[in-house]
């Protein structure tokens, strides 16, 4: 007893030396956050184990001292360049490296660095750019740019097209202080048209290559499957095409009704070159055959000077049906209203759209502007008469677009929106007269529709009998080209 009383003691006081010791470490906080309780003891505490740390660190580091070596002697200039060359130091000195001899009494300084002869440049027509601005952005001088415009101004009346790449060589210079003159330019003006631009004896001088250009249309016919775009796509047809077609299918029918198994059968213009290049043009055709349901089949004719898609019976769009003038929310209706400004109850003779300052305003119908300039509290103001006693007017404009007397299209730009006359805001205020009256915008809505009579519905009739004559198949060169399958694409005459 006594033996396990001596032996037990000494284990239960170290048992609560060490219990002691973890609950004074759990009460006191050593190393508390510095950036909390700023000034507390607890803080002071933890700063004075910081400082403790960084002095015991300090106290332990080894020094820094230099690594003891053997003296080297010293070299003379030559030599040390010699060394240097050999070194990865150049390469922190301009990436100067690689073995090279040290400069002697042979070397001599050069007063100026040597010219290239020439620089060889391949620039691009950006969008919305010129050739003028293009060969500007190059290097070529102003005196050479307006040159080249002289001489090929007639080739590119209709611009150059954006992307089109331009081959350049500036020639050797005769001074610094002046511009490299333009010794080649090379550029291909139209799909059926190379130019090149030379220097020959001082003098540019341009040489003009006609390019044969295959202009018959492509047709594409398929079975949709999952969908209209996908499956022509899949046929080979390009994507402005399909485009197209889907925008003429979709005001006959509703897209939604198309199924699995309806066929489709596009014709659009088509040109390509013999050195490769294609471009596809406008929509001719654009047909559909439904397992339920009419088949549709339309095809764009220029009519009394304006082109648009006709049935094959010879009935053409409807006109004349009013669009949204502007791209906006209608924020205020046609009726009685508290005058925002005037501060009394009145007549609010039109419909108001909010719309961001500076918008475009479009022609709600084709008619003729009776009316272009101020107009009292409607500012900037433009009416027009679309005939049958009916006409729109248009206010606030910020700058307007269209003259009296003219006559415009649907969809024109007339104006621009703006905050004008008695206005709070940017915004559109429209109005629709009949007979000189004002009545609701909303509550009118007239068509015209286009038929074809005589002689030019029976060329109508030829044309599209034609087409939908056209048998498949690639001929000449072209099959060679063409990856769809011959049912599927045919370029036509």
């Amino acid at each position: 007893m006594d033996a396990i009383g001596k032996g037990s003691a000494p284990a239960s006081e170290q048992r609560d030396w060490r219990t002691r010791l973890r609950d004074w470490a759990e009460d006191v906080e050593l190393v508390p956050d510095l950036g909390q309780r700023v000034g507390s003891l607890t803080w002071f505490r933890g700063l004075a184990t910081c400082f403790g740390l960084c002095a015991a660190a300090l106290y332990l580091s080894p020094g820094f001292h230099s690594l003891p070596g053997e003296p080297q002697p010293l070299l003379a200039q030559p030599q040390f360049d010699e060394v240097r060359s050999q070194m990865i130091t150049p390469l922190a000195l301009g990436a100067d490296s690689g073995r090279r001899m040290g400069p002697t009494d042979a070397v001599q300084p050069l007063r100026e660095t040597p010219e290239r002869p020439q620089i060889e440049l391949r620039a691009q027509i950006g969008s919305s750019d010129s050739l003028g601005h293009a060969l500007s952005r190059a290097g070529v001088s102003s005196g050479d740019v307006a040159t080249v415009m002289s001489m090929v101004g007639g080739d590119i009346a209709v611009g150059v097209k954006p992307g089109t790449p331009l081959d350049i060589i500036l020639g050797r210079r005769a001074s610094r202080d002046r511009p490299r003159p333009l010794d080649h330019l090379g550029f291909r003006a139209r799909l059926d048209l190379a130019l090149e631009v030379n220097r020959v004896g001082g003098v540019l001088q341009v040489k003009r290559t006609p390019i044969h250009v295959d202009n018959t249309p492509l047709r594409i016919q398929g079975v949709i499957g999952d969908s209209i775009y996908q499956s022509a796509r899949a046929a080979g047809a390009p994507p402005k095409a399909i485009q197209s077609f889907l925008r003429v299918i979709a005001q006959q029918i509703d897209l939604g009704s198309v199924r699995a198994g309806d066929r489709y059968d596009i014709i659009t213009e088509y040109h390509r070159a013999e050195t490769g290049e294609a471009e596809v043009g406008d929509l001719l055709f654009a047909g559909l055959r439904r397992a339920s349901g009419r088949g549709i089949d339309m095809l764009k004719w220029t009519s009394e000077g304006r082109s648009q898609w006709f049935e094959a019976s010879g009935v053409g769009e409807r006109r004349g049906v009013l669009s949204a003038p502007v791209s906006g929310r209608m924020s205020s209706d046609f009726g009685m209203r508290r005058h925002p400004i005037l501060g009394y109850t009145r007549m609010h003779a039109g419909i108001d759209f909010a719309a961001r300052y500076g918008s475009p305003i479009y022609a709600a119908t084709d008619g003729v502007v009776s009316y272009s300039g101020r107009h009292g509290g409607h500012g900037n103001y433009v009416r027009l008469e679309h005939g049958n006693g009916l006409a729109t007017g248009y206010a606030h404009m910020s700058r307007i677009a269209a003259r009296y007397g003219q006559r415009v299209r649907q969809g024109q730009v007339i104006g621009y929106v703006g905050s004008s006359g008695l206005s709070t805001g940017p915004h559109l205020h429209y109005e629709l007269y009949r007979n000189g009256r004002t009545v609701n915008p909303l509550s009118v809505k007239f068509t015209t529709t286009a038929q074809l009579a005589g002689r030019e519905l029976a060329a109508f009739r030829a044309r599209l009998a034609q087409l939908k004559s056209l048998r498949i198949g690639l001929p000449g060169e072209m099959a060679k080209n063409a990856r769809p399958a011959p049912q599927q694409v045919a370029l036509v005459n």
